[in-house]
């Protein structure tokens, strides 16, 4: 804004004393002071506000002003409040070096002139802002990316003194201001992921505010460039593939002028975000056409000659052939008639990526193909490295889920599920149908425990608990019903804790001393209530087929 502009609102009860010549000078910042030497504070083109109590005698105006000057202050504004009229010895020094001098009327705070001021310059900045934002999608949509969302963050760090991060919907962090010191803590992603997809899963319109301990973020979604918020027909379709802006203020009170730049930021993010999955079409269609060839049954050689054409681009300057793994992920929706294959690719694609990885294209050793609800990726592990220990190599089921539990958890909300299942490491085409086959049993254990986010790995394959979950209901509640209700009744009326003293018998082996030790009891009270047991279900826990039938009942009650 303009020195002239100052002078044409009432409201800020500024009187010009000298510098008329000079009201065409352009404020960019305001300061209030009363140091003897505020250079150091100085950065350029700001309005210099002074209670003047730096001021013993006349001698002090000289430098004071002289210092201004040296730091490229526009103007100076001294108030009347304390010591009445501007002291002609300012007036005087100001004029010497050419500085503009305002008197501030007693009735007007510092305070309102500084709010002033900050509006209008920020409003300016923001038109400025964003004329440069439009040059630069121009810029990214009729050729190569003029260095991505990282150039604009670092603009708004710039102009606008916001800092703001661009993070996936698990909470990675994809783009941030490389100007403003170390990213977000990973934590902090992580609980800005699940509140923006809480939100979202309402309906409401961003941006979403949320307060996470000093700070306030603003949550702005980062939709598809060819998508209107409208054009799903249901939120669940994209809230767990859309990306997030995350702006550190409050924007609850911002003008429309700024919330319409941040929203154009966001659409040129998402040219970014277009532009990584359309460079992720190659590897999809590989994984698509190796997964036909598994199902269909070809033969291995037909499959090994792909798969050597897929190394290459999904692990590149591989030196041999790799070992693979095989992933696959399902998104179920509860009353929904939701395609859920195309929303697992999207997320697993986003699970796989290594989380320390930064950057909107952070990893081509990521194939995912989709068929009916299912997701299926085909990862390449380092032939070395998987020969050393099969059992630990590569991808592990519970590693997937680590950090993206809670923000996968806010955006299924009540309704959703996400399972996965992960295979061995095969070396070979001919172990890719078994992989597959593996990878499918264990999202299948994984489906068949509590929450809303689960996942198995092979590992587990080789425990009853792979055939626990296949049971019929039906079966299950019959089979632990006739073993255990007796005993429940039992402890209902007696509170004589069988159920726990059963537990703890199995958990200990059949070992009467250590049991008895952990419960607390004497071996002769331990054998009482064992009798009891199976008095009333007519058992013998000597027995090792009564045991088993006693420990599955357990697991499935």
């Amino acid at each position: 804004m303009r020195l002239r502009a100052l002078l044409d609102t009432d409201a800020l009860g500024l009187r010009l004393l000298g510098g008329e010549d000079e009201l065409d000078r352009t404020v960019r910042g305001v300061m209030t002071t009363d140091l003897r030497d505020p250079s150091r504070y100085l950065s350029g083109g700001e309005l210099v506000l002074t209670g003047l109590a730096w001021r013993r005698d006349a001698a002090d105006s000289e430098p004071f002003v002289r210092l201004l000057v040296q730091a490229g202050v526009v103007a100076l504004a001294a108030g009347e409040a304390e010591l009445g009229d501007v002291p002609d010895d300012l007036a005087v020094a100001c004029a010497r070096h050419r500085l503009p001098l305002f008197a501030v009327h007693e009735s007007v705070a510092f305070a309102t002139i500084t709010e002033h001021v900050v509006r209008q310059v920020s409003g300016e900045r923001a038109g400025d802002l964003a004329a440069v934002v439009d040059r630069h999608r121009r810029m990214m949509t009729s050729g190569p990316a003029g260095g991505g969302p990282d150039v604009v963050l670092d603009l708004l760090g710039s102009d606008l003194d916001l800092r703001a991060w661009v993070m996936s919907p698990t909470g990675r962090l994809i783009a941030g201001p490389k100007a403003a010191g170390p990213g977000l803590p990973a934590d902090t992603c992580a609980k800005l992921a699940a509140e923006h997809l809480a939100a979202a899963r309402t309906g409401r319109r961003g941006p979403h505010r949320v307060t996470l301990g000093p700070s306030t973020y603003s949550l702005f979604p980062v939709r598809s460039s060819g998508r209107s918020p409208q054009a799903s027909r249901d939120v669940r379709e994209t809230v767990l593939s859309d990306w997030l802006l995350a702006v550190e203020a409050d924007a609850g009170d911002w003008p429309e002028e700024r919330l319409d730049l941040l929203q154009g930021v966001t659409q040129l993010i998402s040219v970014e975000r277009d532009r990584r999955d359309a460079a992720r079409t190659v590897r999809r269609r590989l994984a698509q056409e190796v997964l036909e060839l598994v199902q269909t049954g070809a033969a291995p050689a037909e499959i090994a000659a792909r798969l050597r054409v897929a190394a290459p681009v999904l692990l590149p300057g591989l030196g041999a052939a790799p070992h693979w793994q095989v992933v696959v992920a399902r998104v179920e929706w509860q009353d929904a008639d939701l395609e859920g294959g195309p929303v697992a690719q999207s997320l697993l694609e986003e699970i796989l990526v290594d989380p320390a990885a930064m950057g909107p294209e952070p990893s081509d050793r990521i194939a995912v193909a989709h068929t009916g609800d299912e997701a299926i990726a085909l990862v390449p592990l380092p032939a070395v490295a998987a020969e050393h220990d099969g059992s630990e190599t590569g991808i592990l089921a519970d590693a997937l889920l680590e950090s993206v539990r809670d923000p996968l958890s806010a955006g299924l909300d009540d309704d959703g599920r996400v399972t996965l299942g992960v295979s061995a490491s095969v070396h070979s085409a001919e172990g890719l149908r078994g992989a597959l086959e593996e990878a499918r049993h264990a999202r299948r254990v994984a489906a068949a425990r509590p929450g809303r986010v689960c996942a198995a790995g092979h590992q587990e394959l080789a425990s009853h608990v792979l055939l626990l979950p296949f049971v019929p209901d039906d079966v299950r509640r019959a089979f632990t019903a006739r073993l255990l209700d007796p005993l429940r009744e039992y402890d209902r009326r007696h509170r004589a804790e069988l159920i726990p003293t059963l537990e703890a018998f199995l958990d200990c082996d059949g070992s009467w001393t250590r049991c008895a030790t952990r419960l607390h009891l004497h071996v002769n009270t331990l054998r009482y209530r064992v009798g009891r047991i199976e008095q009333l279900t007519s058992r013998d826990l000597s027995r090792l087929e009564d045991k088993l039938d006693f420990f599955l009942a357990l697991r499935m009650s």
